[in-house]
C-alpha cells in the first residue's frame, strides 16, 4: 500500500511541456494589431495631421477687388476700376514645405509604429503569462488529480487503523490545497483575458493559445542585436525623423525671409476711356519672419541633443535587459542541468522504502522538488519576458 501512495505522490512532479491550441502568439497579436481601438484612432488621427498639413502649403485665395465712383465732379464720366490678384510666396518656399511636409508624415508614421509596438508588446506580454499559467494550471491540475488519490489511500489506510487521524487531515489539506491553486490560476487566466480583451478592441480571445515558447534560446550577440535595434526600432527612428525635419523646418525659415509676390489683373475706366494692363508686388521681409530662423535652428539643436540623450539611454537600457537575460539564461541552463541530473525520485523512494524518512517527512521533501520546478518555470517565464523586450523591435 505504501508503495502505491508514493507512485501517486510522485505522479505530481509531472511537469508539461505543452497544451492544446488553436491560434499562436504571432496570430493573435496580429488580430489585435486589426482591432485596436487606440490604434484604428491613431490612424484617423495620422490621417487629419497630414491633410492639415498639406493645406498650409496652399496658395491664398485670389482677390478681386472693385471701384465704382460717381460721385463728385466727374464731367469725364463715371469712374470704374476692378483688380484681380493672386499673391503666393516665393517659390522656393513650397518646394522647401513640400519636404518639411513629407517628413513631418513620416515622423507621424514612426509615431505610429512606436505605439503600435508598445501595444504589440503589452499584449505579448500577456500573452506569454497566460500561456506559462496554462503550463502551471497543467502541472497544478495533474497534482490536484495525484493529491486526491493519496488522501483517498490514506483515507483507507486510516479505516484499517494503520495510521492516525493527524496523516489523514494533512493529507486532506494537501489536496485541498491544490484545489485552491487550480482555481487561482483559472481566476487569473480569466483576468488576462480580459486585458486582452480590451487590447483586441472589445472582442474576447480564445483562451486556447499555442506557446511555441522553446527555451534556452540565443538572443544574439549584444552588439549585433543593438545595430539591428538603431535600424528598426521605432522609438529611435522617431528621434531620427524628428530631428531631420527639424533641420528642414531650418531651411523652410530661410526660404521664407524671401520676399512674398503677388501678381494680376487691373482695370481703369472713364466715360469713353480705359486703362488696364498687368499688376506686380513684392512683400518687404523685415518684421514678419524676424527671429523666425534663429528659432528653428535652436529647435535643430534641441533635436540633435535630444536624440543623443535618449538614444544613450535606450542604450544603458537595452544593456541592462541584455545582461539580465544573459545571466538568467546562464542560471536556467545550470539549473536545469542540476534538475535533470538530481534523480530525485528514486533516492527519495529508496530512502522512503529504507525506513529513512517517515511518511510526512518524505511528503515534506517531495514538496522542496515541486517547489524546484516551479521555479524551473518561473524562469523559463521571466527568460521569455526579457526575451520579448530585447526583441520587441522585430513587432
Amino acid at each position: 500500500m505504501n508503495k502505491h501512495i508514493v507512485s501517486a505522490i510522485f505522479g505530481c512532479l509531472f511537469f508539461v511541456h505543452g497544451f492544446s491550441q488553436d491560434k499562436n502568439i504571432e496570430e493573435v497579436l496580429i488580430e489585435i494589431e486589426q482591432n485596436n481601438t487606440e490604434l484604428k484612432g491613431y490612424k484617423s488621427f495620422i490621417e487629419s495631421q497630414q491633410l492639415e498639413n498639406r493645406s498650409n502649403n496652399n496658395l491664398p485665395d485670389p482677390q478681386l477687388s472693385g471701384y465704382y465712383l460717381p460721385f463728385g465732379d466727374n464731367a469725364t464720366g463715371d469712374y470704374t476700376e476692378y483688380e484681380v490678384s493672386q499673391s503666393f510666396e516665393f517659390p522656393t518656399v513650397y518646394g522647401a514645405r513640400s519636404k518639411w511636409n513629407d517628413l513631418k508624415s513620416t515622423q507621424l508614421q514612426t509615431s505610429y509604429a512606436k505605439k503600435r509596438q508598445e501595444i504589440l508588446l503589452s499584449a505579448k506580454e500577456l500573452l506569454i503569462e497566460i500561456a506559462f499559467l496554462q503550463k502551471q494550471k497543467a502541472i497544478e491540475t495533474e497534482r490536484k488529480t495525484q493529491s486526491k488519490q493519496v488522501f483517498d489511500q490514506i483515507q483507507e489506510l486510516f479505516n484499517k487503523e494503520q495510521i492516525g487521524i493527524l496523516d489523514l487531515n494533512k493529507a486532506k489539506i494537501a489536496w485541498i490545497q491544490e484545489q485552491f491553486v487550480v482555481q487561482q490560476i483559472e481566476s487569473e487566466i480569466q483576468i488576462l483575458l480580459s486585458k486582452l480583451k480590451t487590447l483586441n478592441g472589445g472582442k474576447a480571445i480564445d483562451d486556447s493559445l499555442e506557446a511555441k515558447i522553446s527555451l534556452p534560446i540565443e538572443v544574439g550577440k549584444e552588439e549585433g542585436l543593438w545595430q539591428e535595434k538603431l535600424a528598426n526600432d521605432p522609438a529611435v527612428q522617431e528621434l531620427k525623423a524628428a530631428e531631420t525635419a527639424s533641420l528642414q523646418k531650418v531651411k523652410l525659415e530661410r526660404n521664407k525671409v524671401l520676399p512674398n509676390i503677388a501678381l494680376g489683373y487691373n482695370y481703369q475706366g472713364v466715360s469713353s476711356s480705359n486703362y488696364s494692363g498687368f499688376y506686380g508686388g513684392l512683400s518687404i521681409p523685415l518684421w514678419n519672419s524676424k527671429n523666425k530662423v534663429k528659432a528653428a535652428q535652436a529647435n535643430y539643436d534641441y533635436q540633435q541633443s535630444n536624440t543623443l540623450l535618449i538614444t544613450t539611454s535606450i542604450y544603458t537600457q537595452f544593456q541592462e535587459t541584455y545582461n539580465r537575460y544573459e545571466l538568467m539564461l546562464k542560471k536556467y541552463n545550470e539549473y536545469r542541468t542540476t534538475m535533470d541530473n538530481l534523480n530525485s525520485e528514486d533516492l527519495l523512494f529508496k530512502a522512503y522504502m529504507l525506513g529513512e524518512y517517515s511518511f510526512m517527512d518524505y511528503y515534506v521533501e517531495l514538496q522542496f522538488y515541486r517547489n524546484a520546478l516551479d521555479k524551473m518555470l518561473q524562469m523559463e517565464k521571466e527568460l521569455e519576458l526579457l526575451k520579448a523586450q530585447l526583441l520587441k523591435h522585430q513587432l
